[in-house]
């Protein structure tokens, strides 16, 4: 028998050999797009175990990645803030994920909920404070230090074009919805 040969995939055809995660998804418009989504599921993948293990590292083991983020926005500019808000500007669709993450910080001491009207709004405990501030001083050992800061304008662009891709990303859940 012949050897098998390798199947042509649509990034080997348009520009030799993509890094991708799903080949079957590589369009010849773009396998530039396909190695994007991958890099971004890496990348995702490697921030969420970073700041998990920095959190541990800062004093609080047991919390997710969402509780992390929520943790830090609640911290964001000293301003209480209520769960509408948070899900808008962190781009969290499910509302009831966020709410039982609040109700975890909260209870762990590190957030309160404060009633005003109908509105609940969010803010750090004093604890939550000094946990994010551990959480900063472990960050900046243990990643900004090693840093090359030649890289920050890169960082900076990167981060313009993050913002950019999920504006489209967004657009096209909204049209893949309405099919």
């Amino acid at each position: 028998m012949p050897p098998a040969q390798p199947r042509k995939t649509a990034s080997r055809v348009a520009t030799g050999a993509g890094i991708v995660s799903s080949s079957h998804l590589v369009s010849p418009r773009s396998v530039e797009l396909s190695e994007f989504e991958f890099g971004l599921i890496v990348a995702w993948n490697a921030f969420s175990r970073w700041a998990v293990r920095c959190m541990a590292a800062a004093g609080c083991p047991d919390l997710t990645i969402t509780d992390v983020l929520l943790l830090h926005h609640i911290n964001h500019r000293a301003r209480n803030k209520k769960l509408a808000d948070i899900c808008f500007v962190l781009n969290y669709e499910d509302t009831h994920v966020v709410a039982y993450s609040l109700k975890k910080l909260v209870a762990a001491g590190l957030a309160r909920a404060e009633k005003a009207g109908k509105e609940v709004f969010y803010s750090p405990t004093a604890r939550g404070e000094a946990i994010v501030q551990q959480y900063r001083e472990v960050r900046e050992e243990c990643l900004v230090k090693s840093l090359d800061t030649e890289l920050n304008a890169d960082i900076g662009e990167l981060a313009r074009l993050l913002r950019t891709m999920s504006g489209m990303y967004d657009q096209a859940a909204r049209a893949a919805t309405s099919l």
